[in-house]
């Protein structure tokens, strides 16, 4: 069949000279004669893939000095019961419910019995959400030890644009659908952490960033593998890491690098967006967009057909197009066109007009 057009909402498309990179080196690692999976996670060359995949990233996000880079395992989901355990043993903490994944951030503070606060909801009486908050809209509470916020929602397509102005109370950013997709100010941010695999790397590994500050906030007392001291303190090697995933990552920020960092995938970004939304400005009664305006997703595009008998033929004969991944989440139904960095430009053409004719069909 050849290669298609990737828009999965992750596991994601991964660059091409990534996974060409990987599959000439996945034998013969550095000339040691064996794959990065058969090494130790203690041995040299795995150390350095760590090291790199760290420095890295620093230079391509420009995370200042004053920050801590870990990778754990359990995904994002995993680190919604960590952030309340490390943090919220004393004071209370503000969440802005925005979707799925800020739902279940705020489940698992309240399973722990911790005290927090809906800062803002965007919930709308069916259950949906079409927009996030305006800055007008939040209620902080200043004494809070901190505001988490999804910095983009991947179910119902919503994304923020701005980061919220908190005063002295530290962001805590789930960014783990839009990390690495355009240039961010780390003014005011205490943390963010993401699952690699929609733009960063595969699945398996997640990726958090911990500014120093916050280290001094931690809960004394709990489980070794639960606290992020363990993992800053033992550089994320206490145990063994899923080392051929933190090696990907490694590969996938050489790419970004090459490419001309994240001002160049901004400006790829902005405009695989202003092509895919152009369709639904164009053709307004048949692609329906599922957001507000200003609060559309430049990561995960998603919209209805006027039934959902075409929406069925529509996913596919994309497929048979190659235009693979495009059925919307099964809580929400309708169309979903994940445009993660490694989705070219090509790819949002090719789908754009896959739509064109898809319309003159069925219209």
């Amino acid at each position: 069949m050849g290669r298609i057009f990737n828009f999965n909402a992750g596991p994601s498309a991964l660059p091409l000279p990534v996974l060409e990179k990987m599959q000439a080196e996945l034998l013969d690692y550095n000339g040691t004669g064996m794959s990065i999976m058969e090494h130790s996670h203690r041995a040299k060359d795995f150390e350095a893939v760590l090291a790199d995949s760290k420095k890295l990233m620093t230079e391509v996000m420009g995370i200042p000095a004053n920050y801590k880079i870990i990778y754990c395992t359990g995904g994002a989901s995993t680190q919604f019961a960590l952030i309340p355990m490390n943090f919220l043993h004393e004071g209370s903490g503000d969440y802005v419910e925005t979707g799925e994944w800020a739902e279940k951030a705020i489940k698992e503070a309240k399973i722990q019995g911790k005290k927090f606060n809906i800062a803002a909801s965007t919930k709308e009486a069916n259950g949906l959400y079409t927009r996030v908050p305006k800055q007008s809209e939040l209620k902080i509470d200043p004494n809070a030890r901190f505001l988490h916020i999804t910095t983009n929602n991947t179910i119902f397509g919503t994304q923020y644009k701005y980061l919220p102005e908190s005063g002295k109370v530290p962001l805590i950013l789930d960014m783990s659908s839009d990390i690495m997709s355009k240039k961010m100010d780390f003014n005011n941010v205490g943390m963010i952490y993401a699952g690699a695999q929609k733009n960063m790397g595969p699945s398996g590994v997640t990726v958090v960033i911990l500014r120093d500050d916050m280290l001094e906030k931690l809960a004394p007392g709990l489980p070794t593998m639960f606290s992020y001291k363990t993992y800053v303190d033992n550089d994320s090697l206490y145990n063994t890491p899923p080392t051929i995933a933190i090696y990907l990552v490694k590969l996938v920020l050489e790419w970004a690098k090459d490419v001309g960092g994240i001002p160049q995938i901004e400006k790829w970004n902005d405009e695989k967006a202003k092509l895919l939304y152009g369709m639904f400005d164009k053709y307004p009664d048949f692609y329906k967009g599922t957001t507000e305006k200003e609060s559309r997703s430049w990561m995960n595009v998603t919209w209805r057909l006027p039934n959902e008998k075409l929406e069925e033929t529509f996913v596919a004969e994309a497929k048979k197009a190659k235009l693979g991944g495009l059925k919307g989440h099964r809580k929400v139904g309708g169309i979903r066109a994940s445009l993660y960095n490694a989705v070219t430009v090509e790819g949002v053409k090719a789908l754009c007009g896959f739509m064109e004719e898809f319309y003159s069909k069925n219209k």
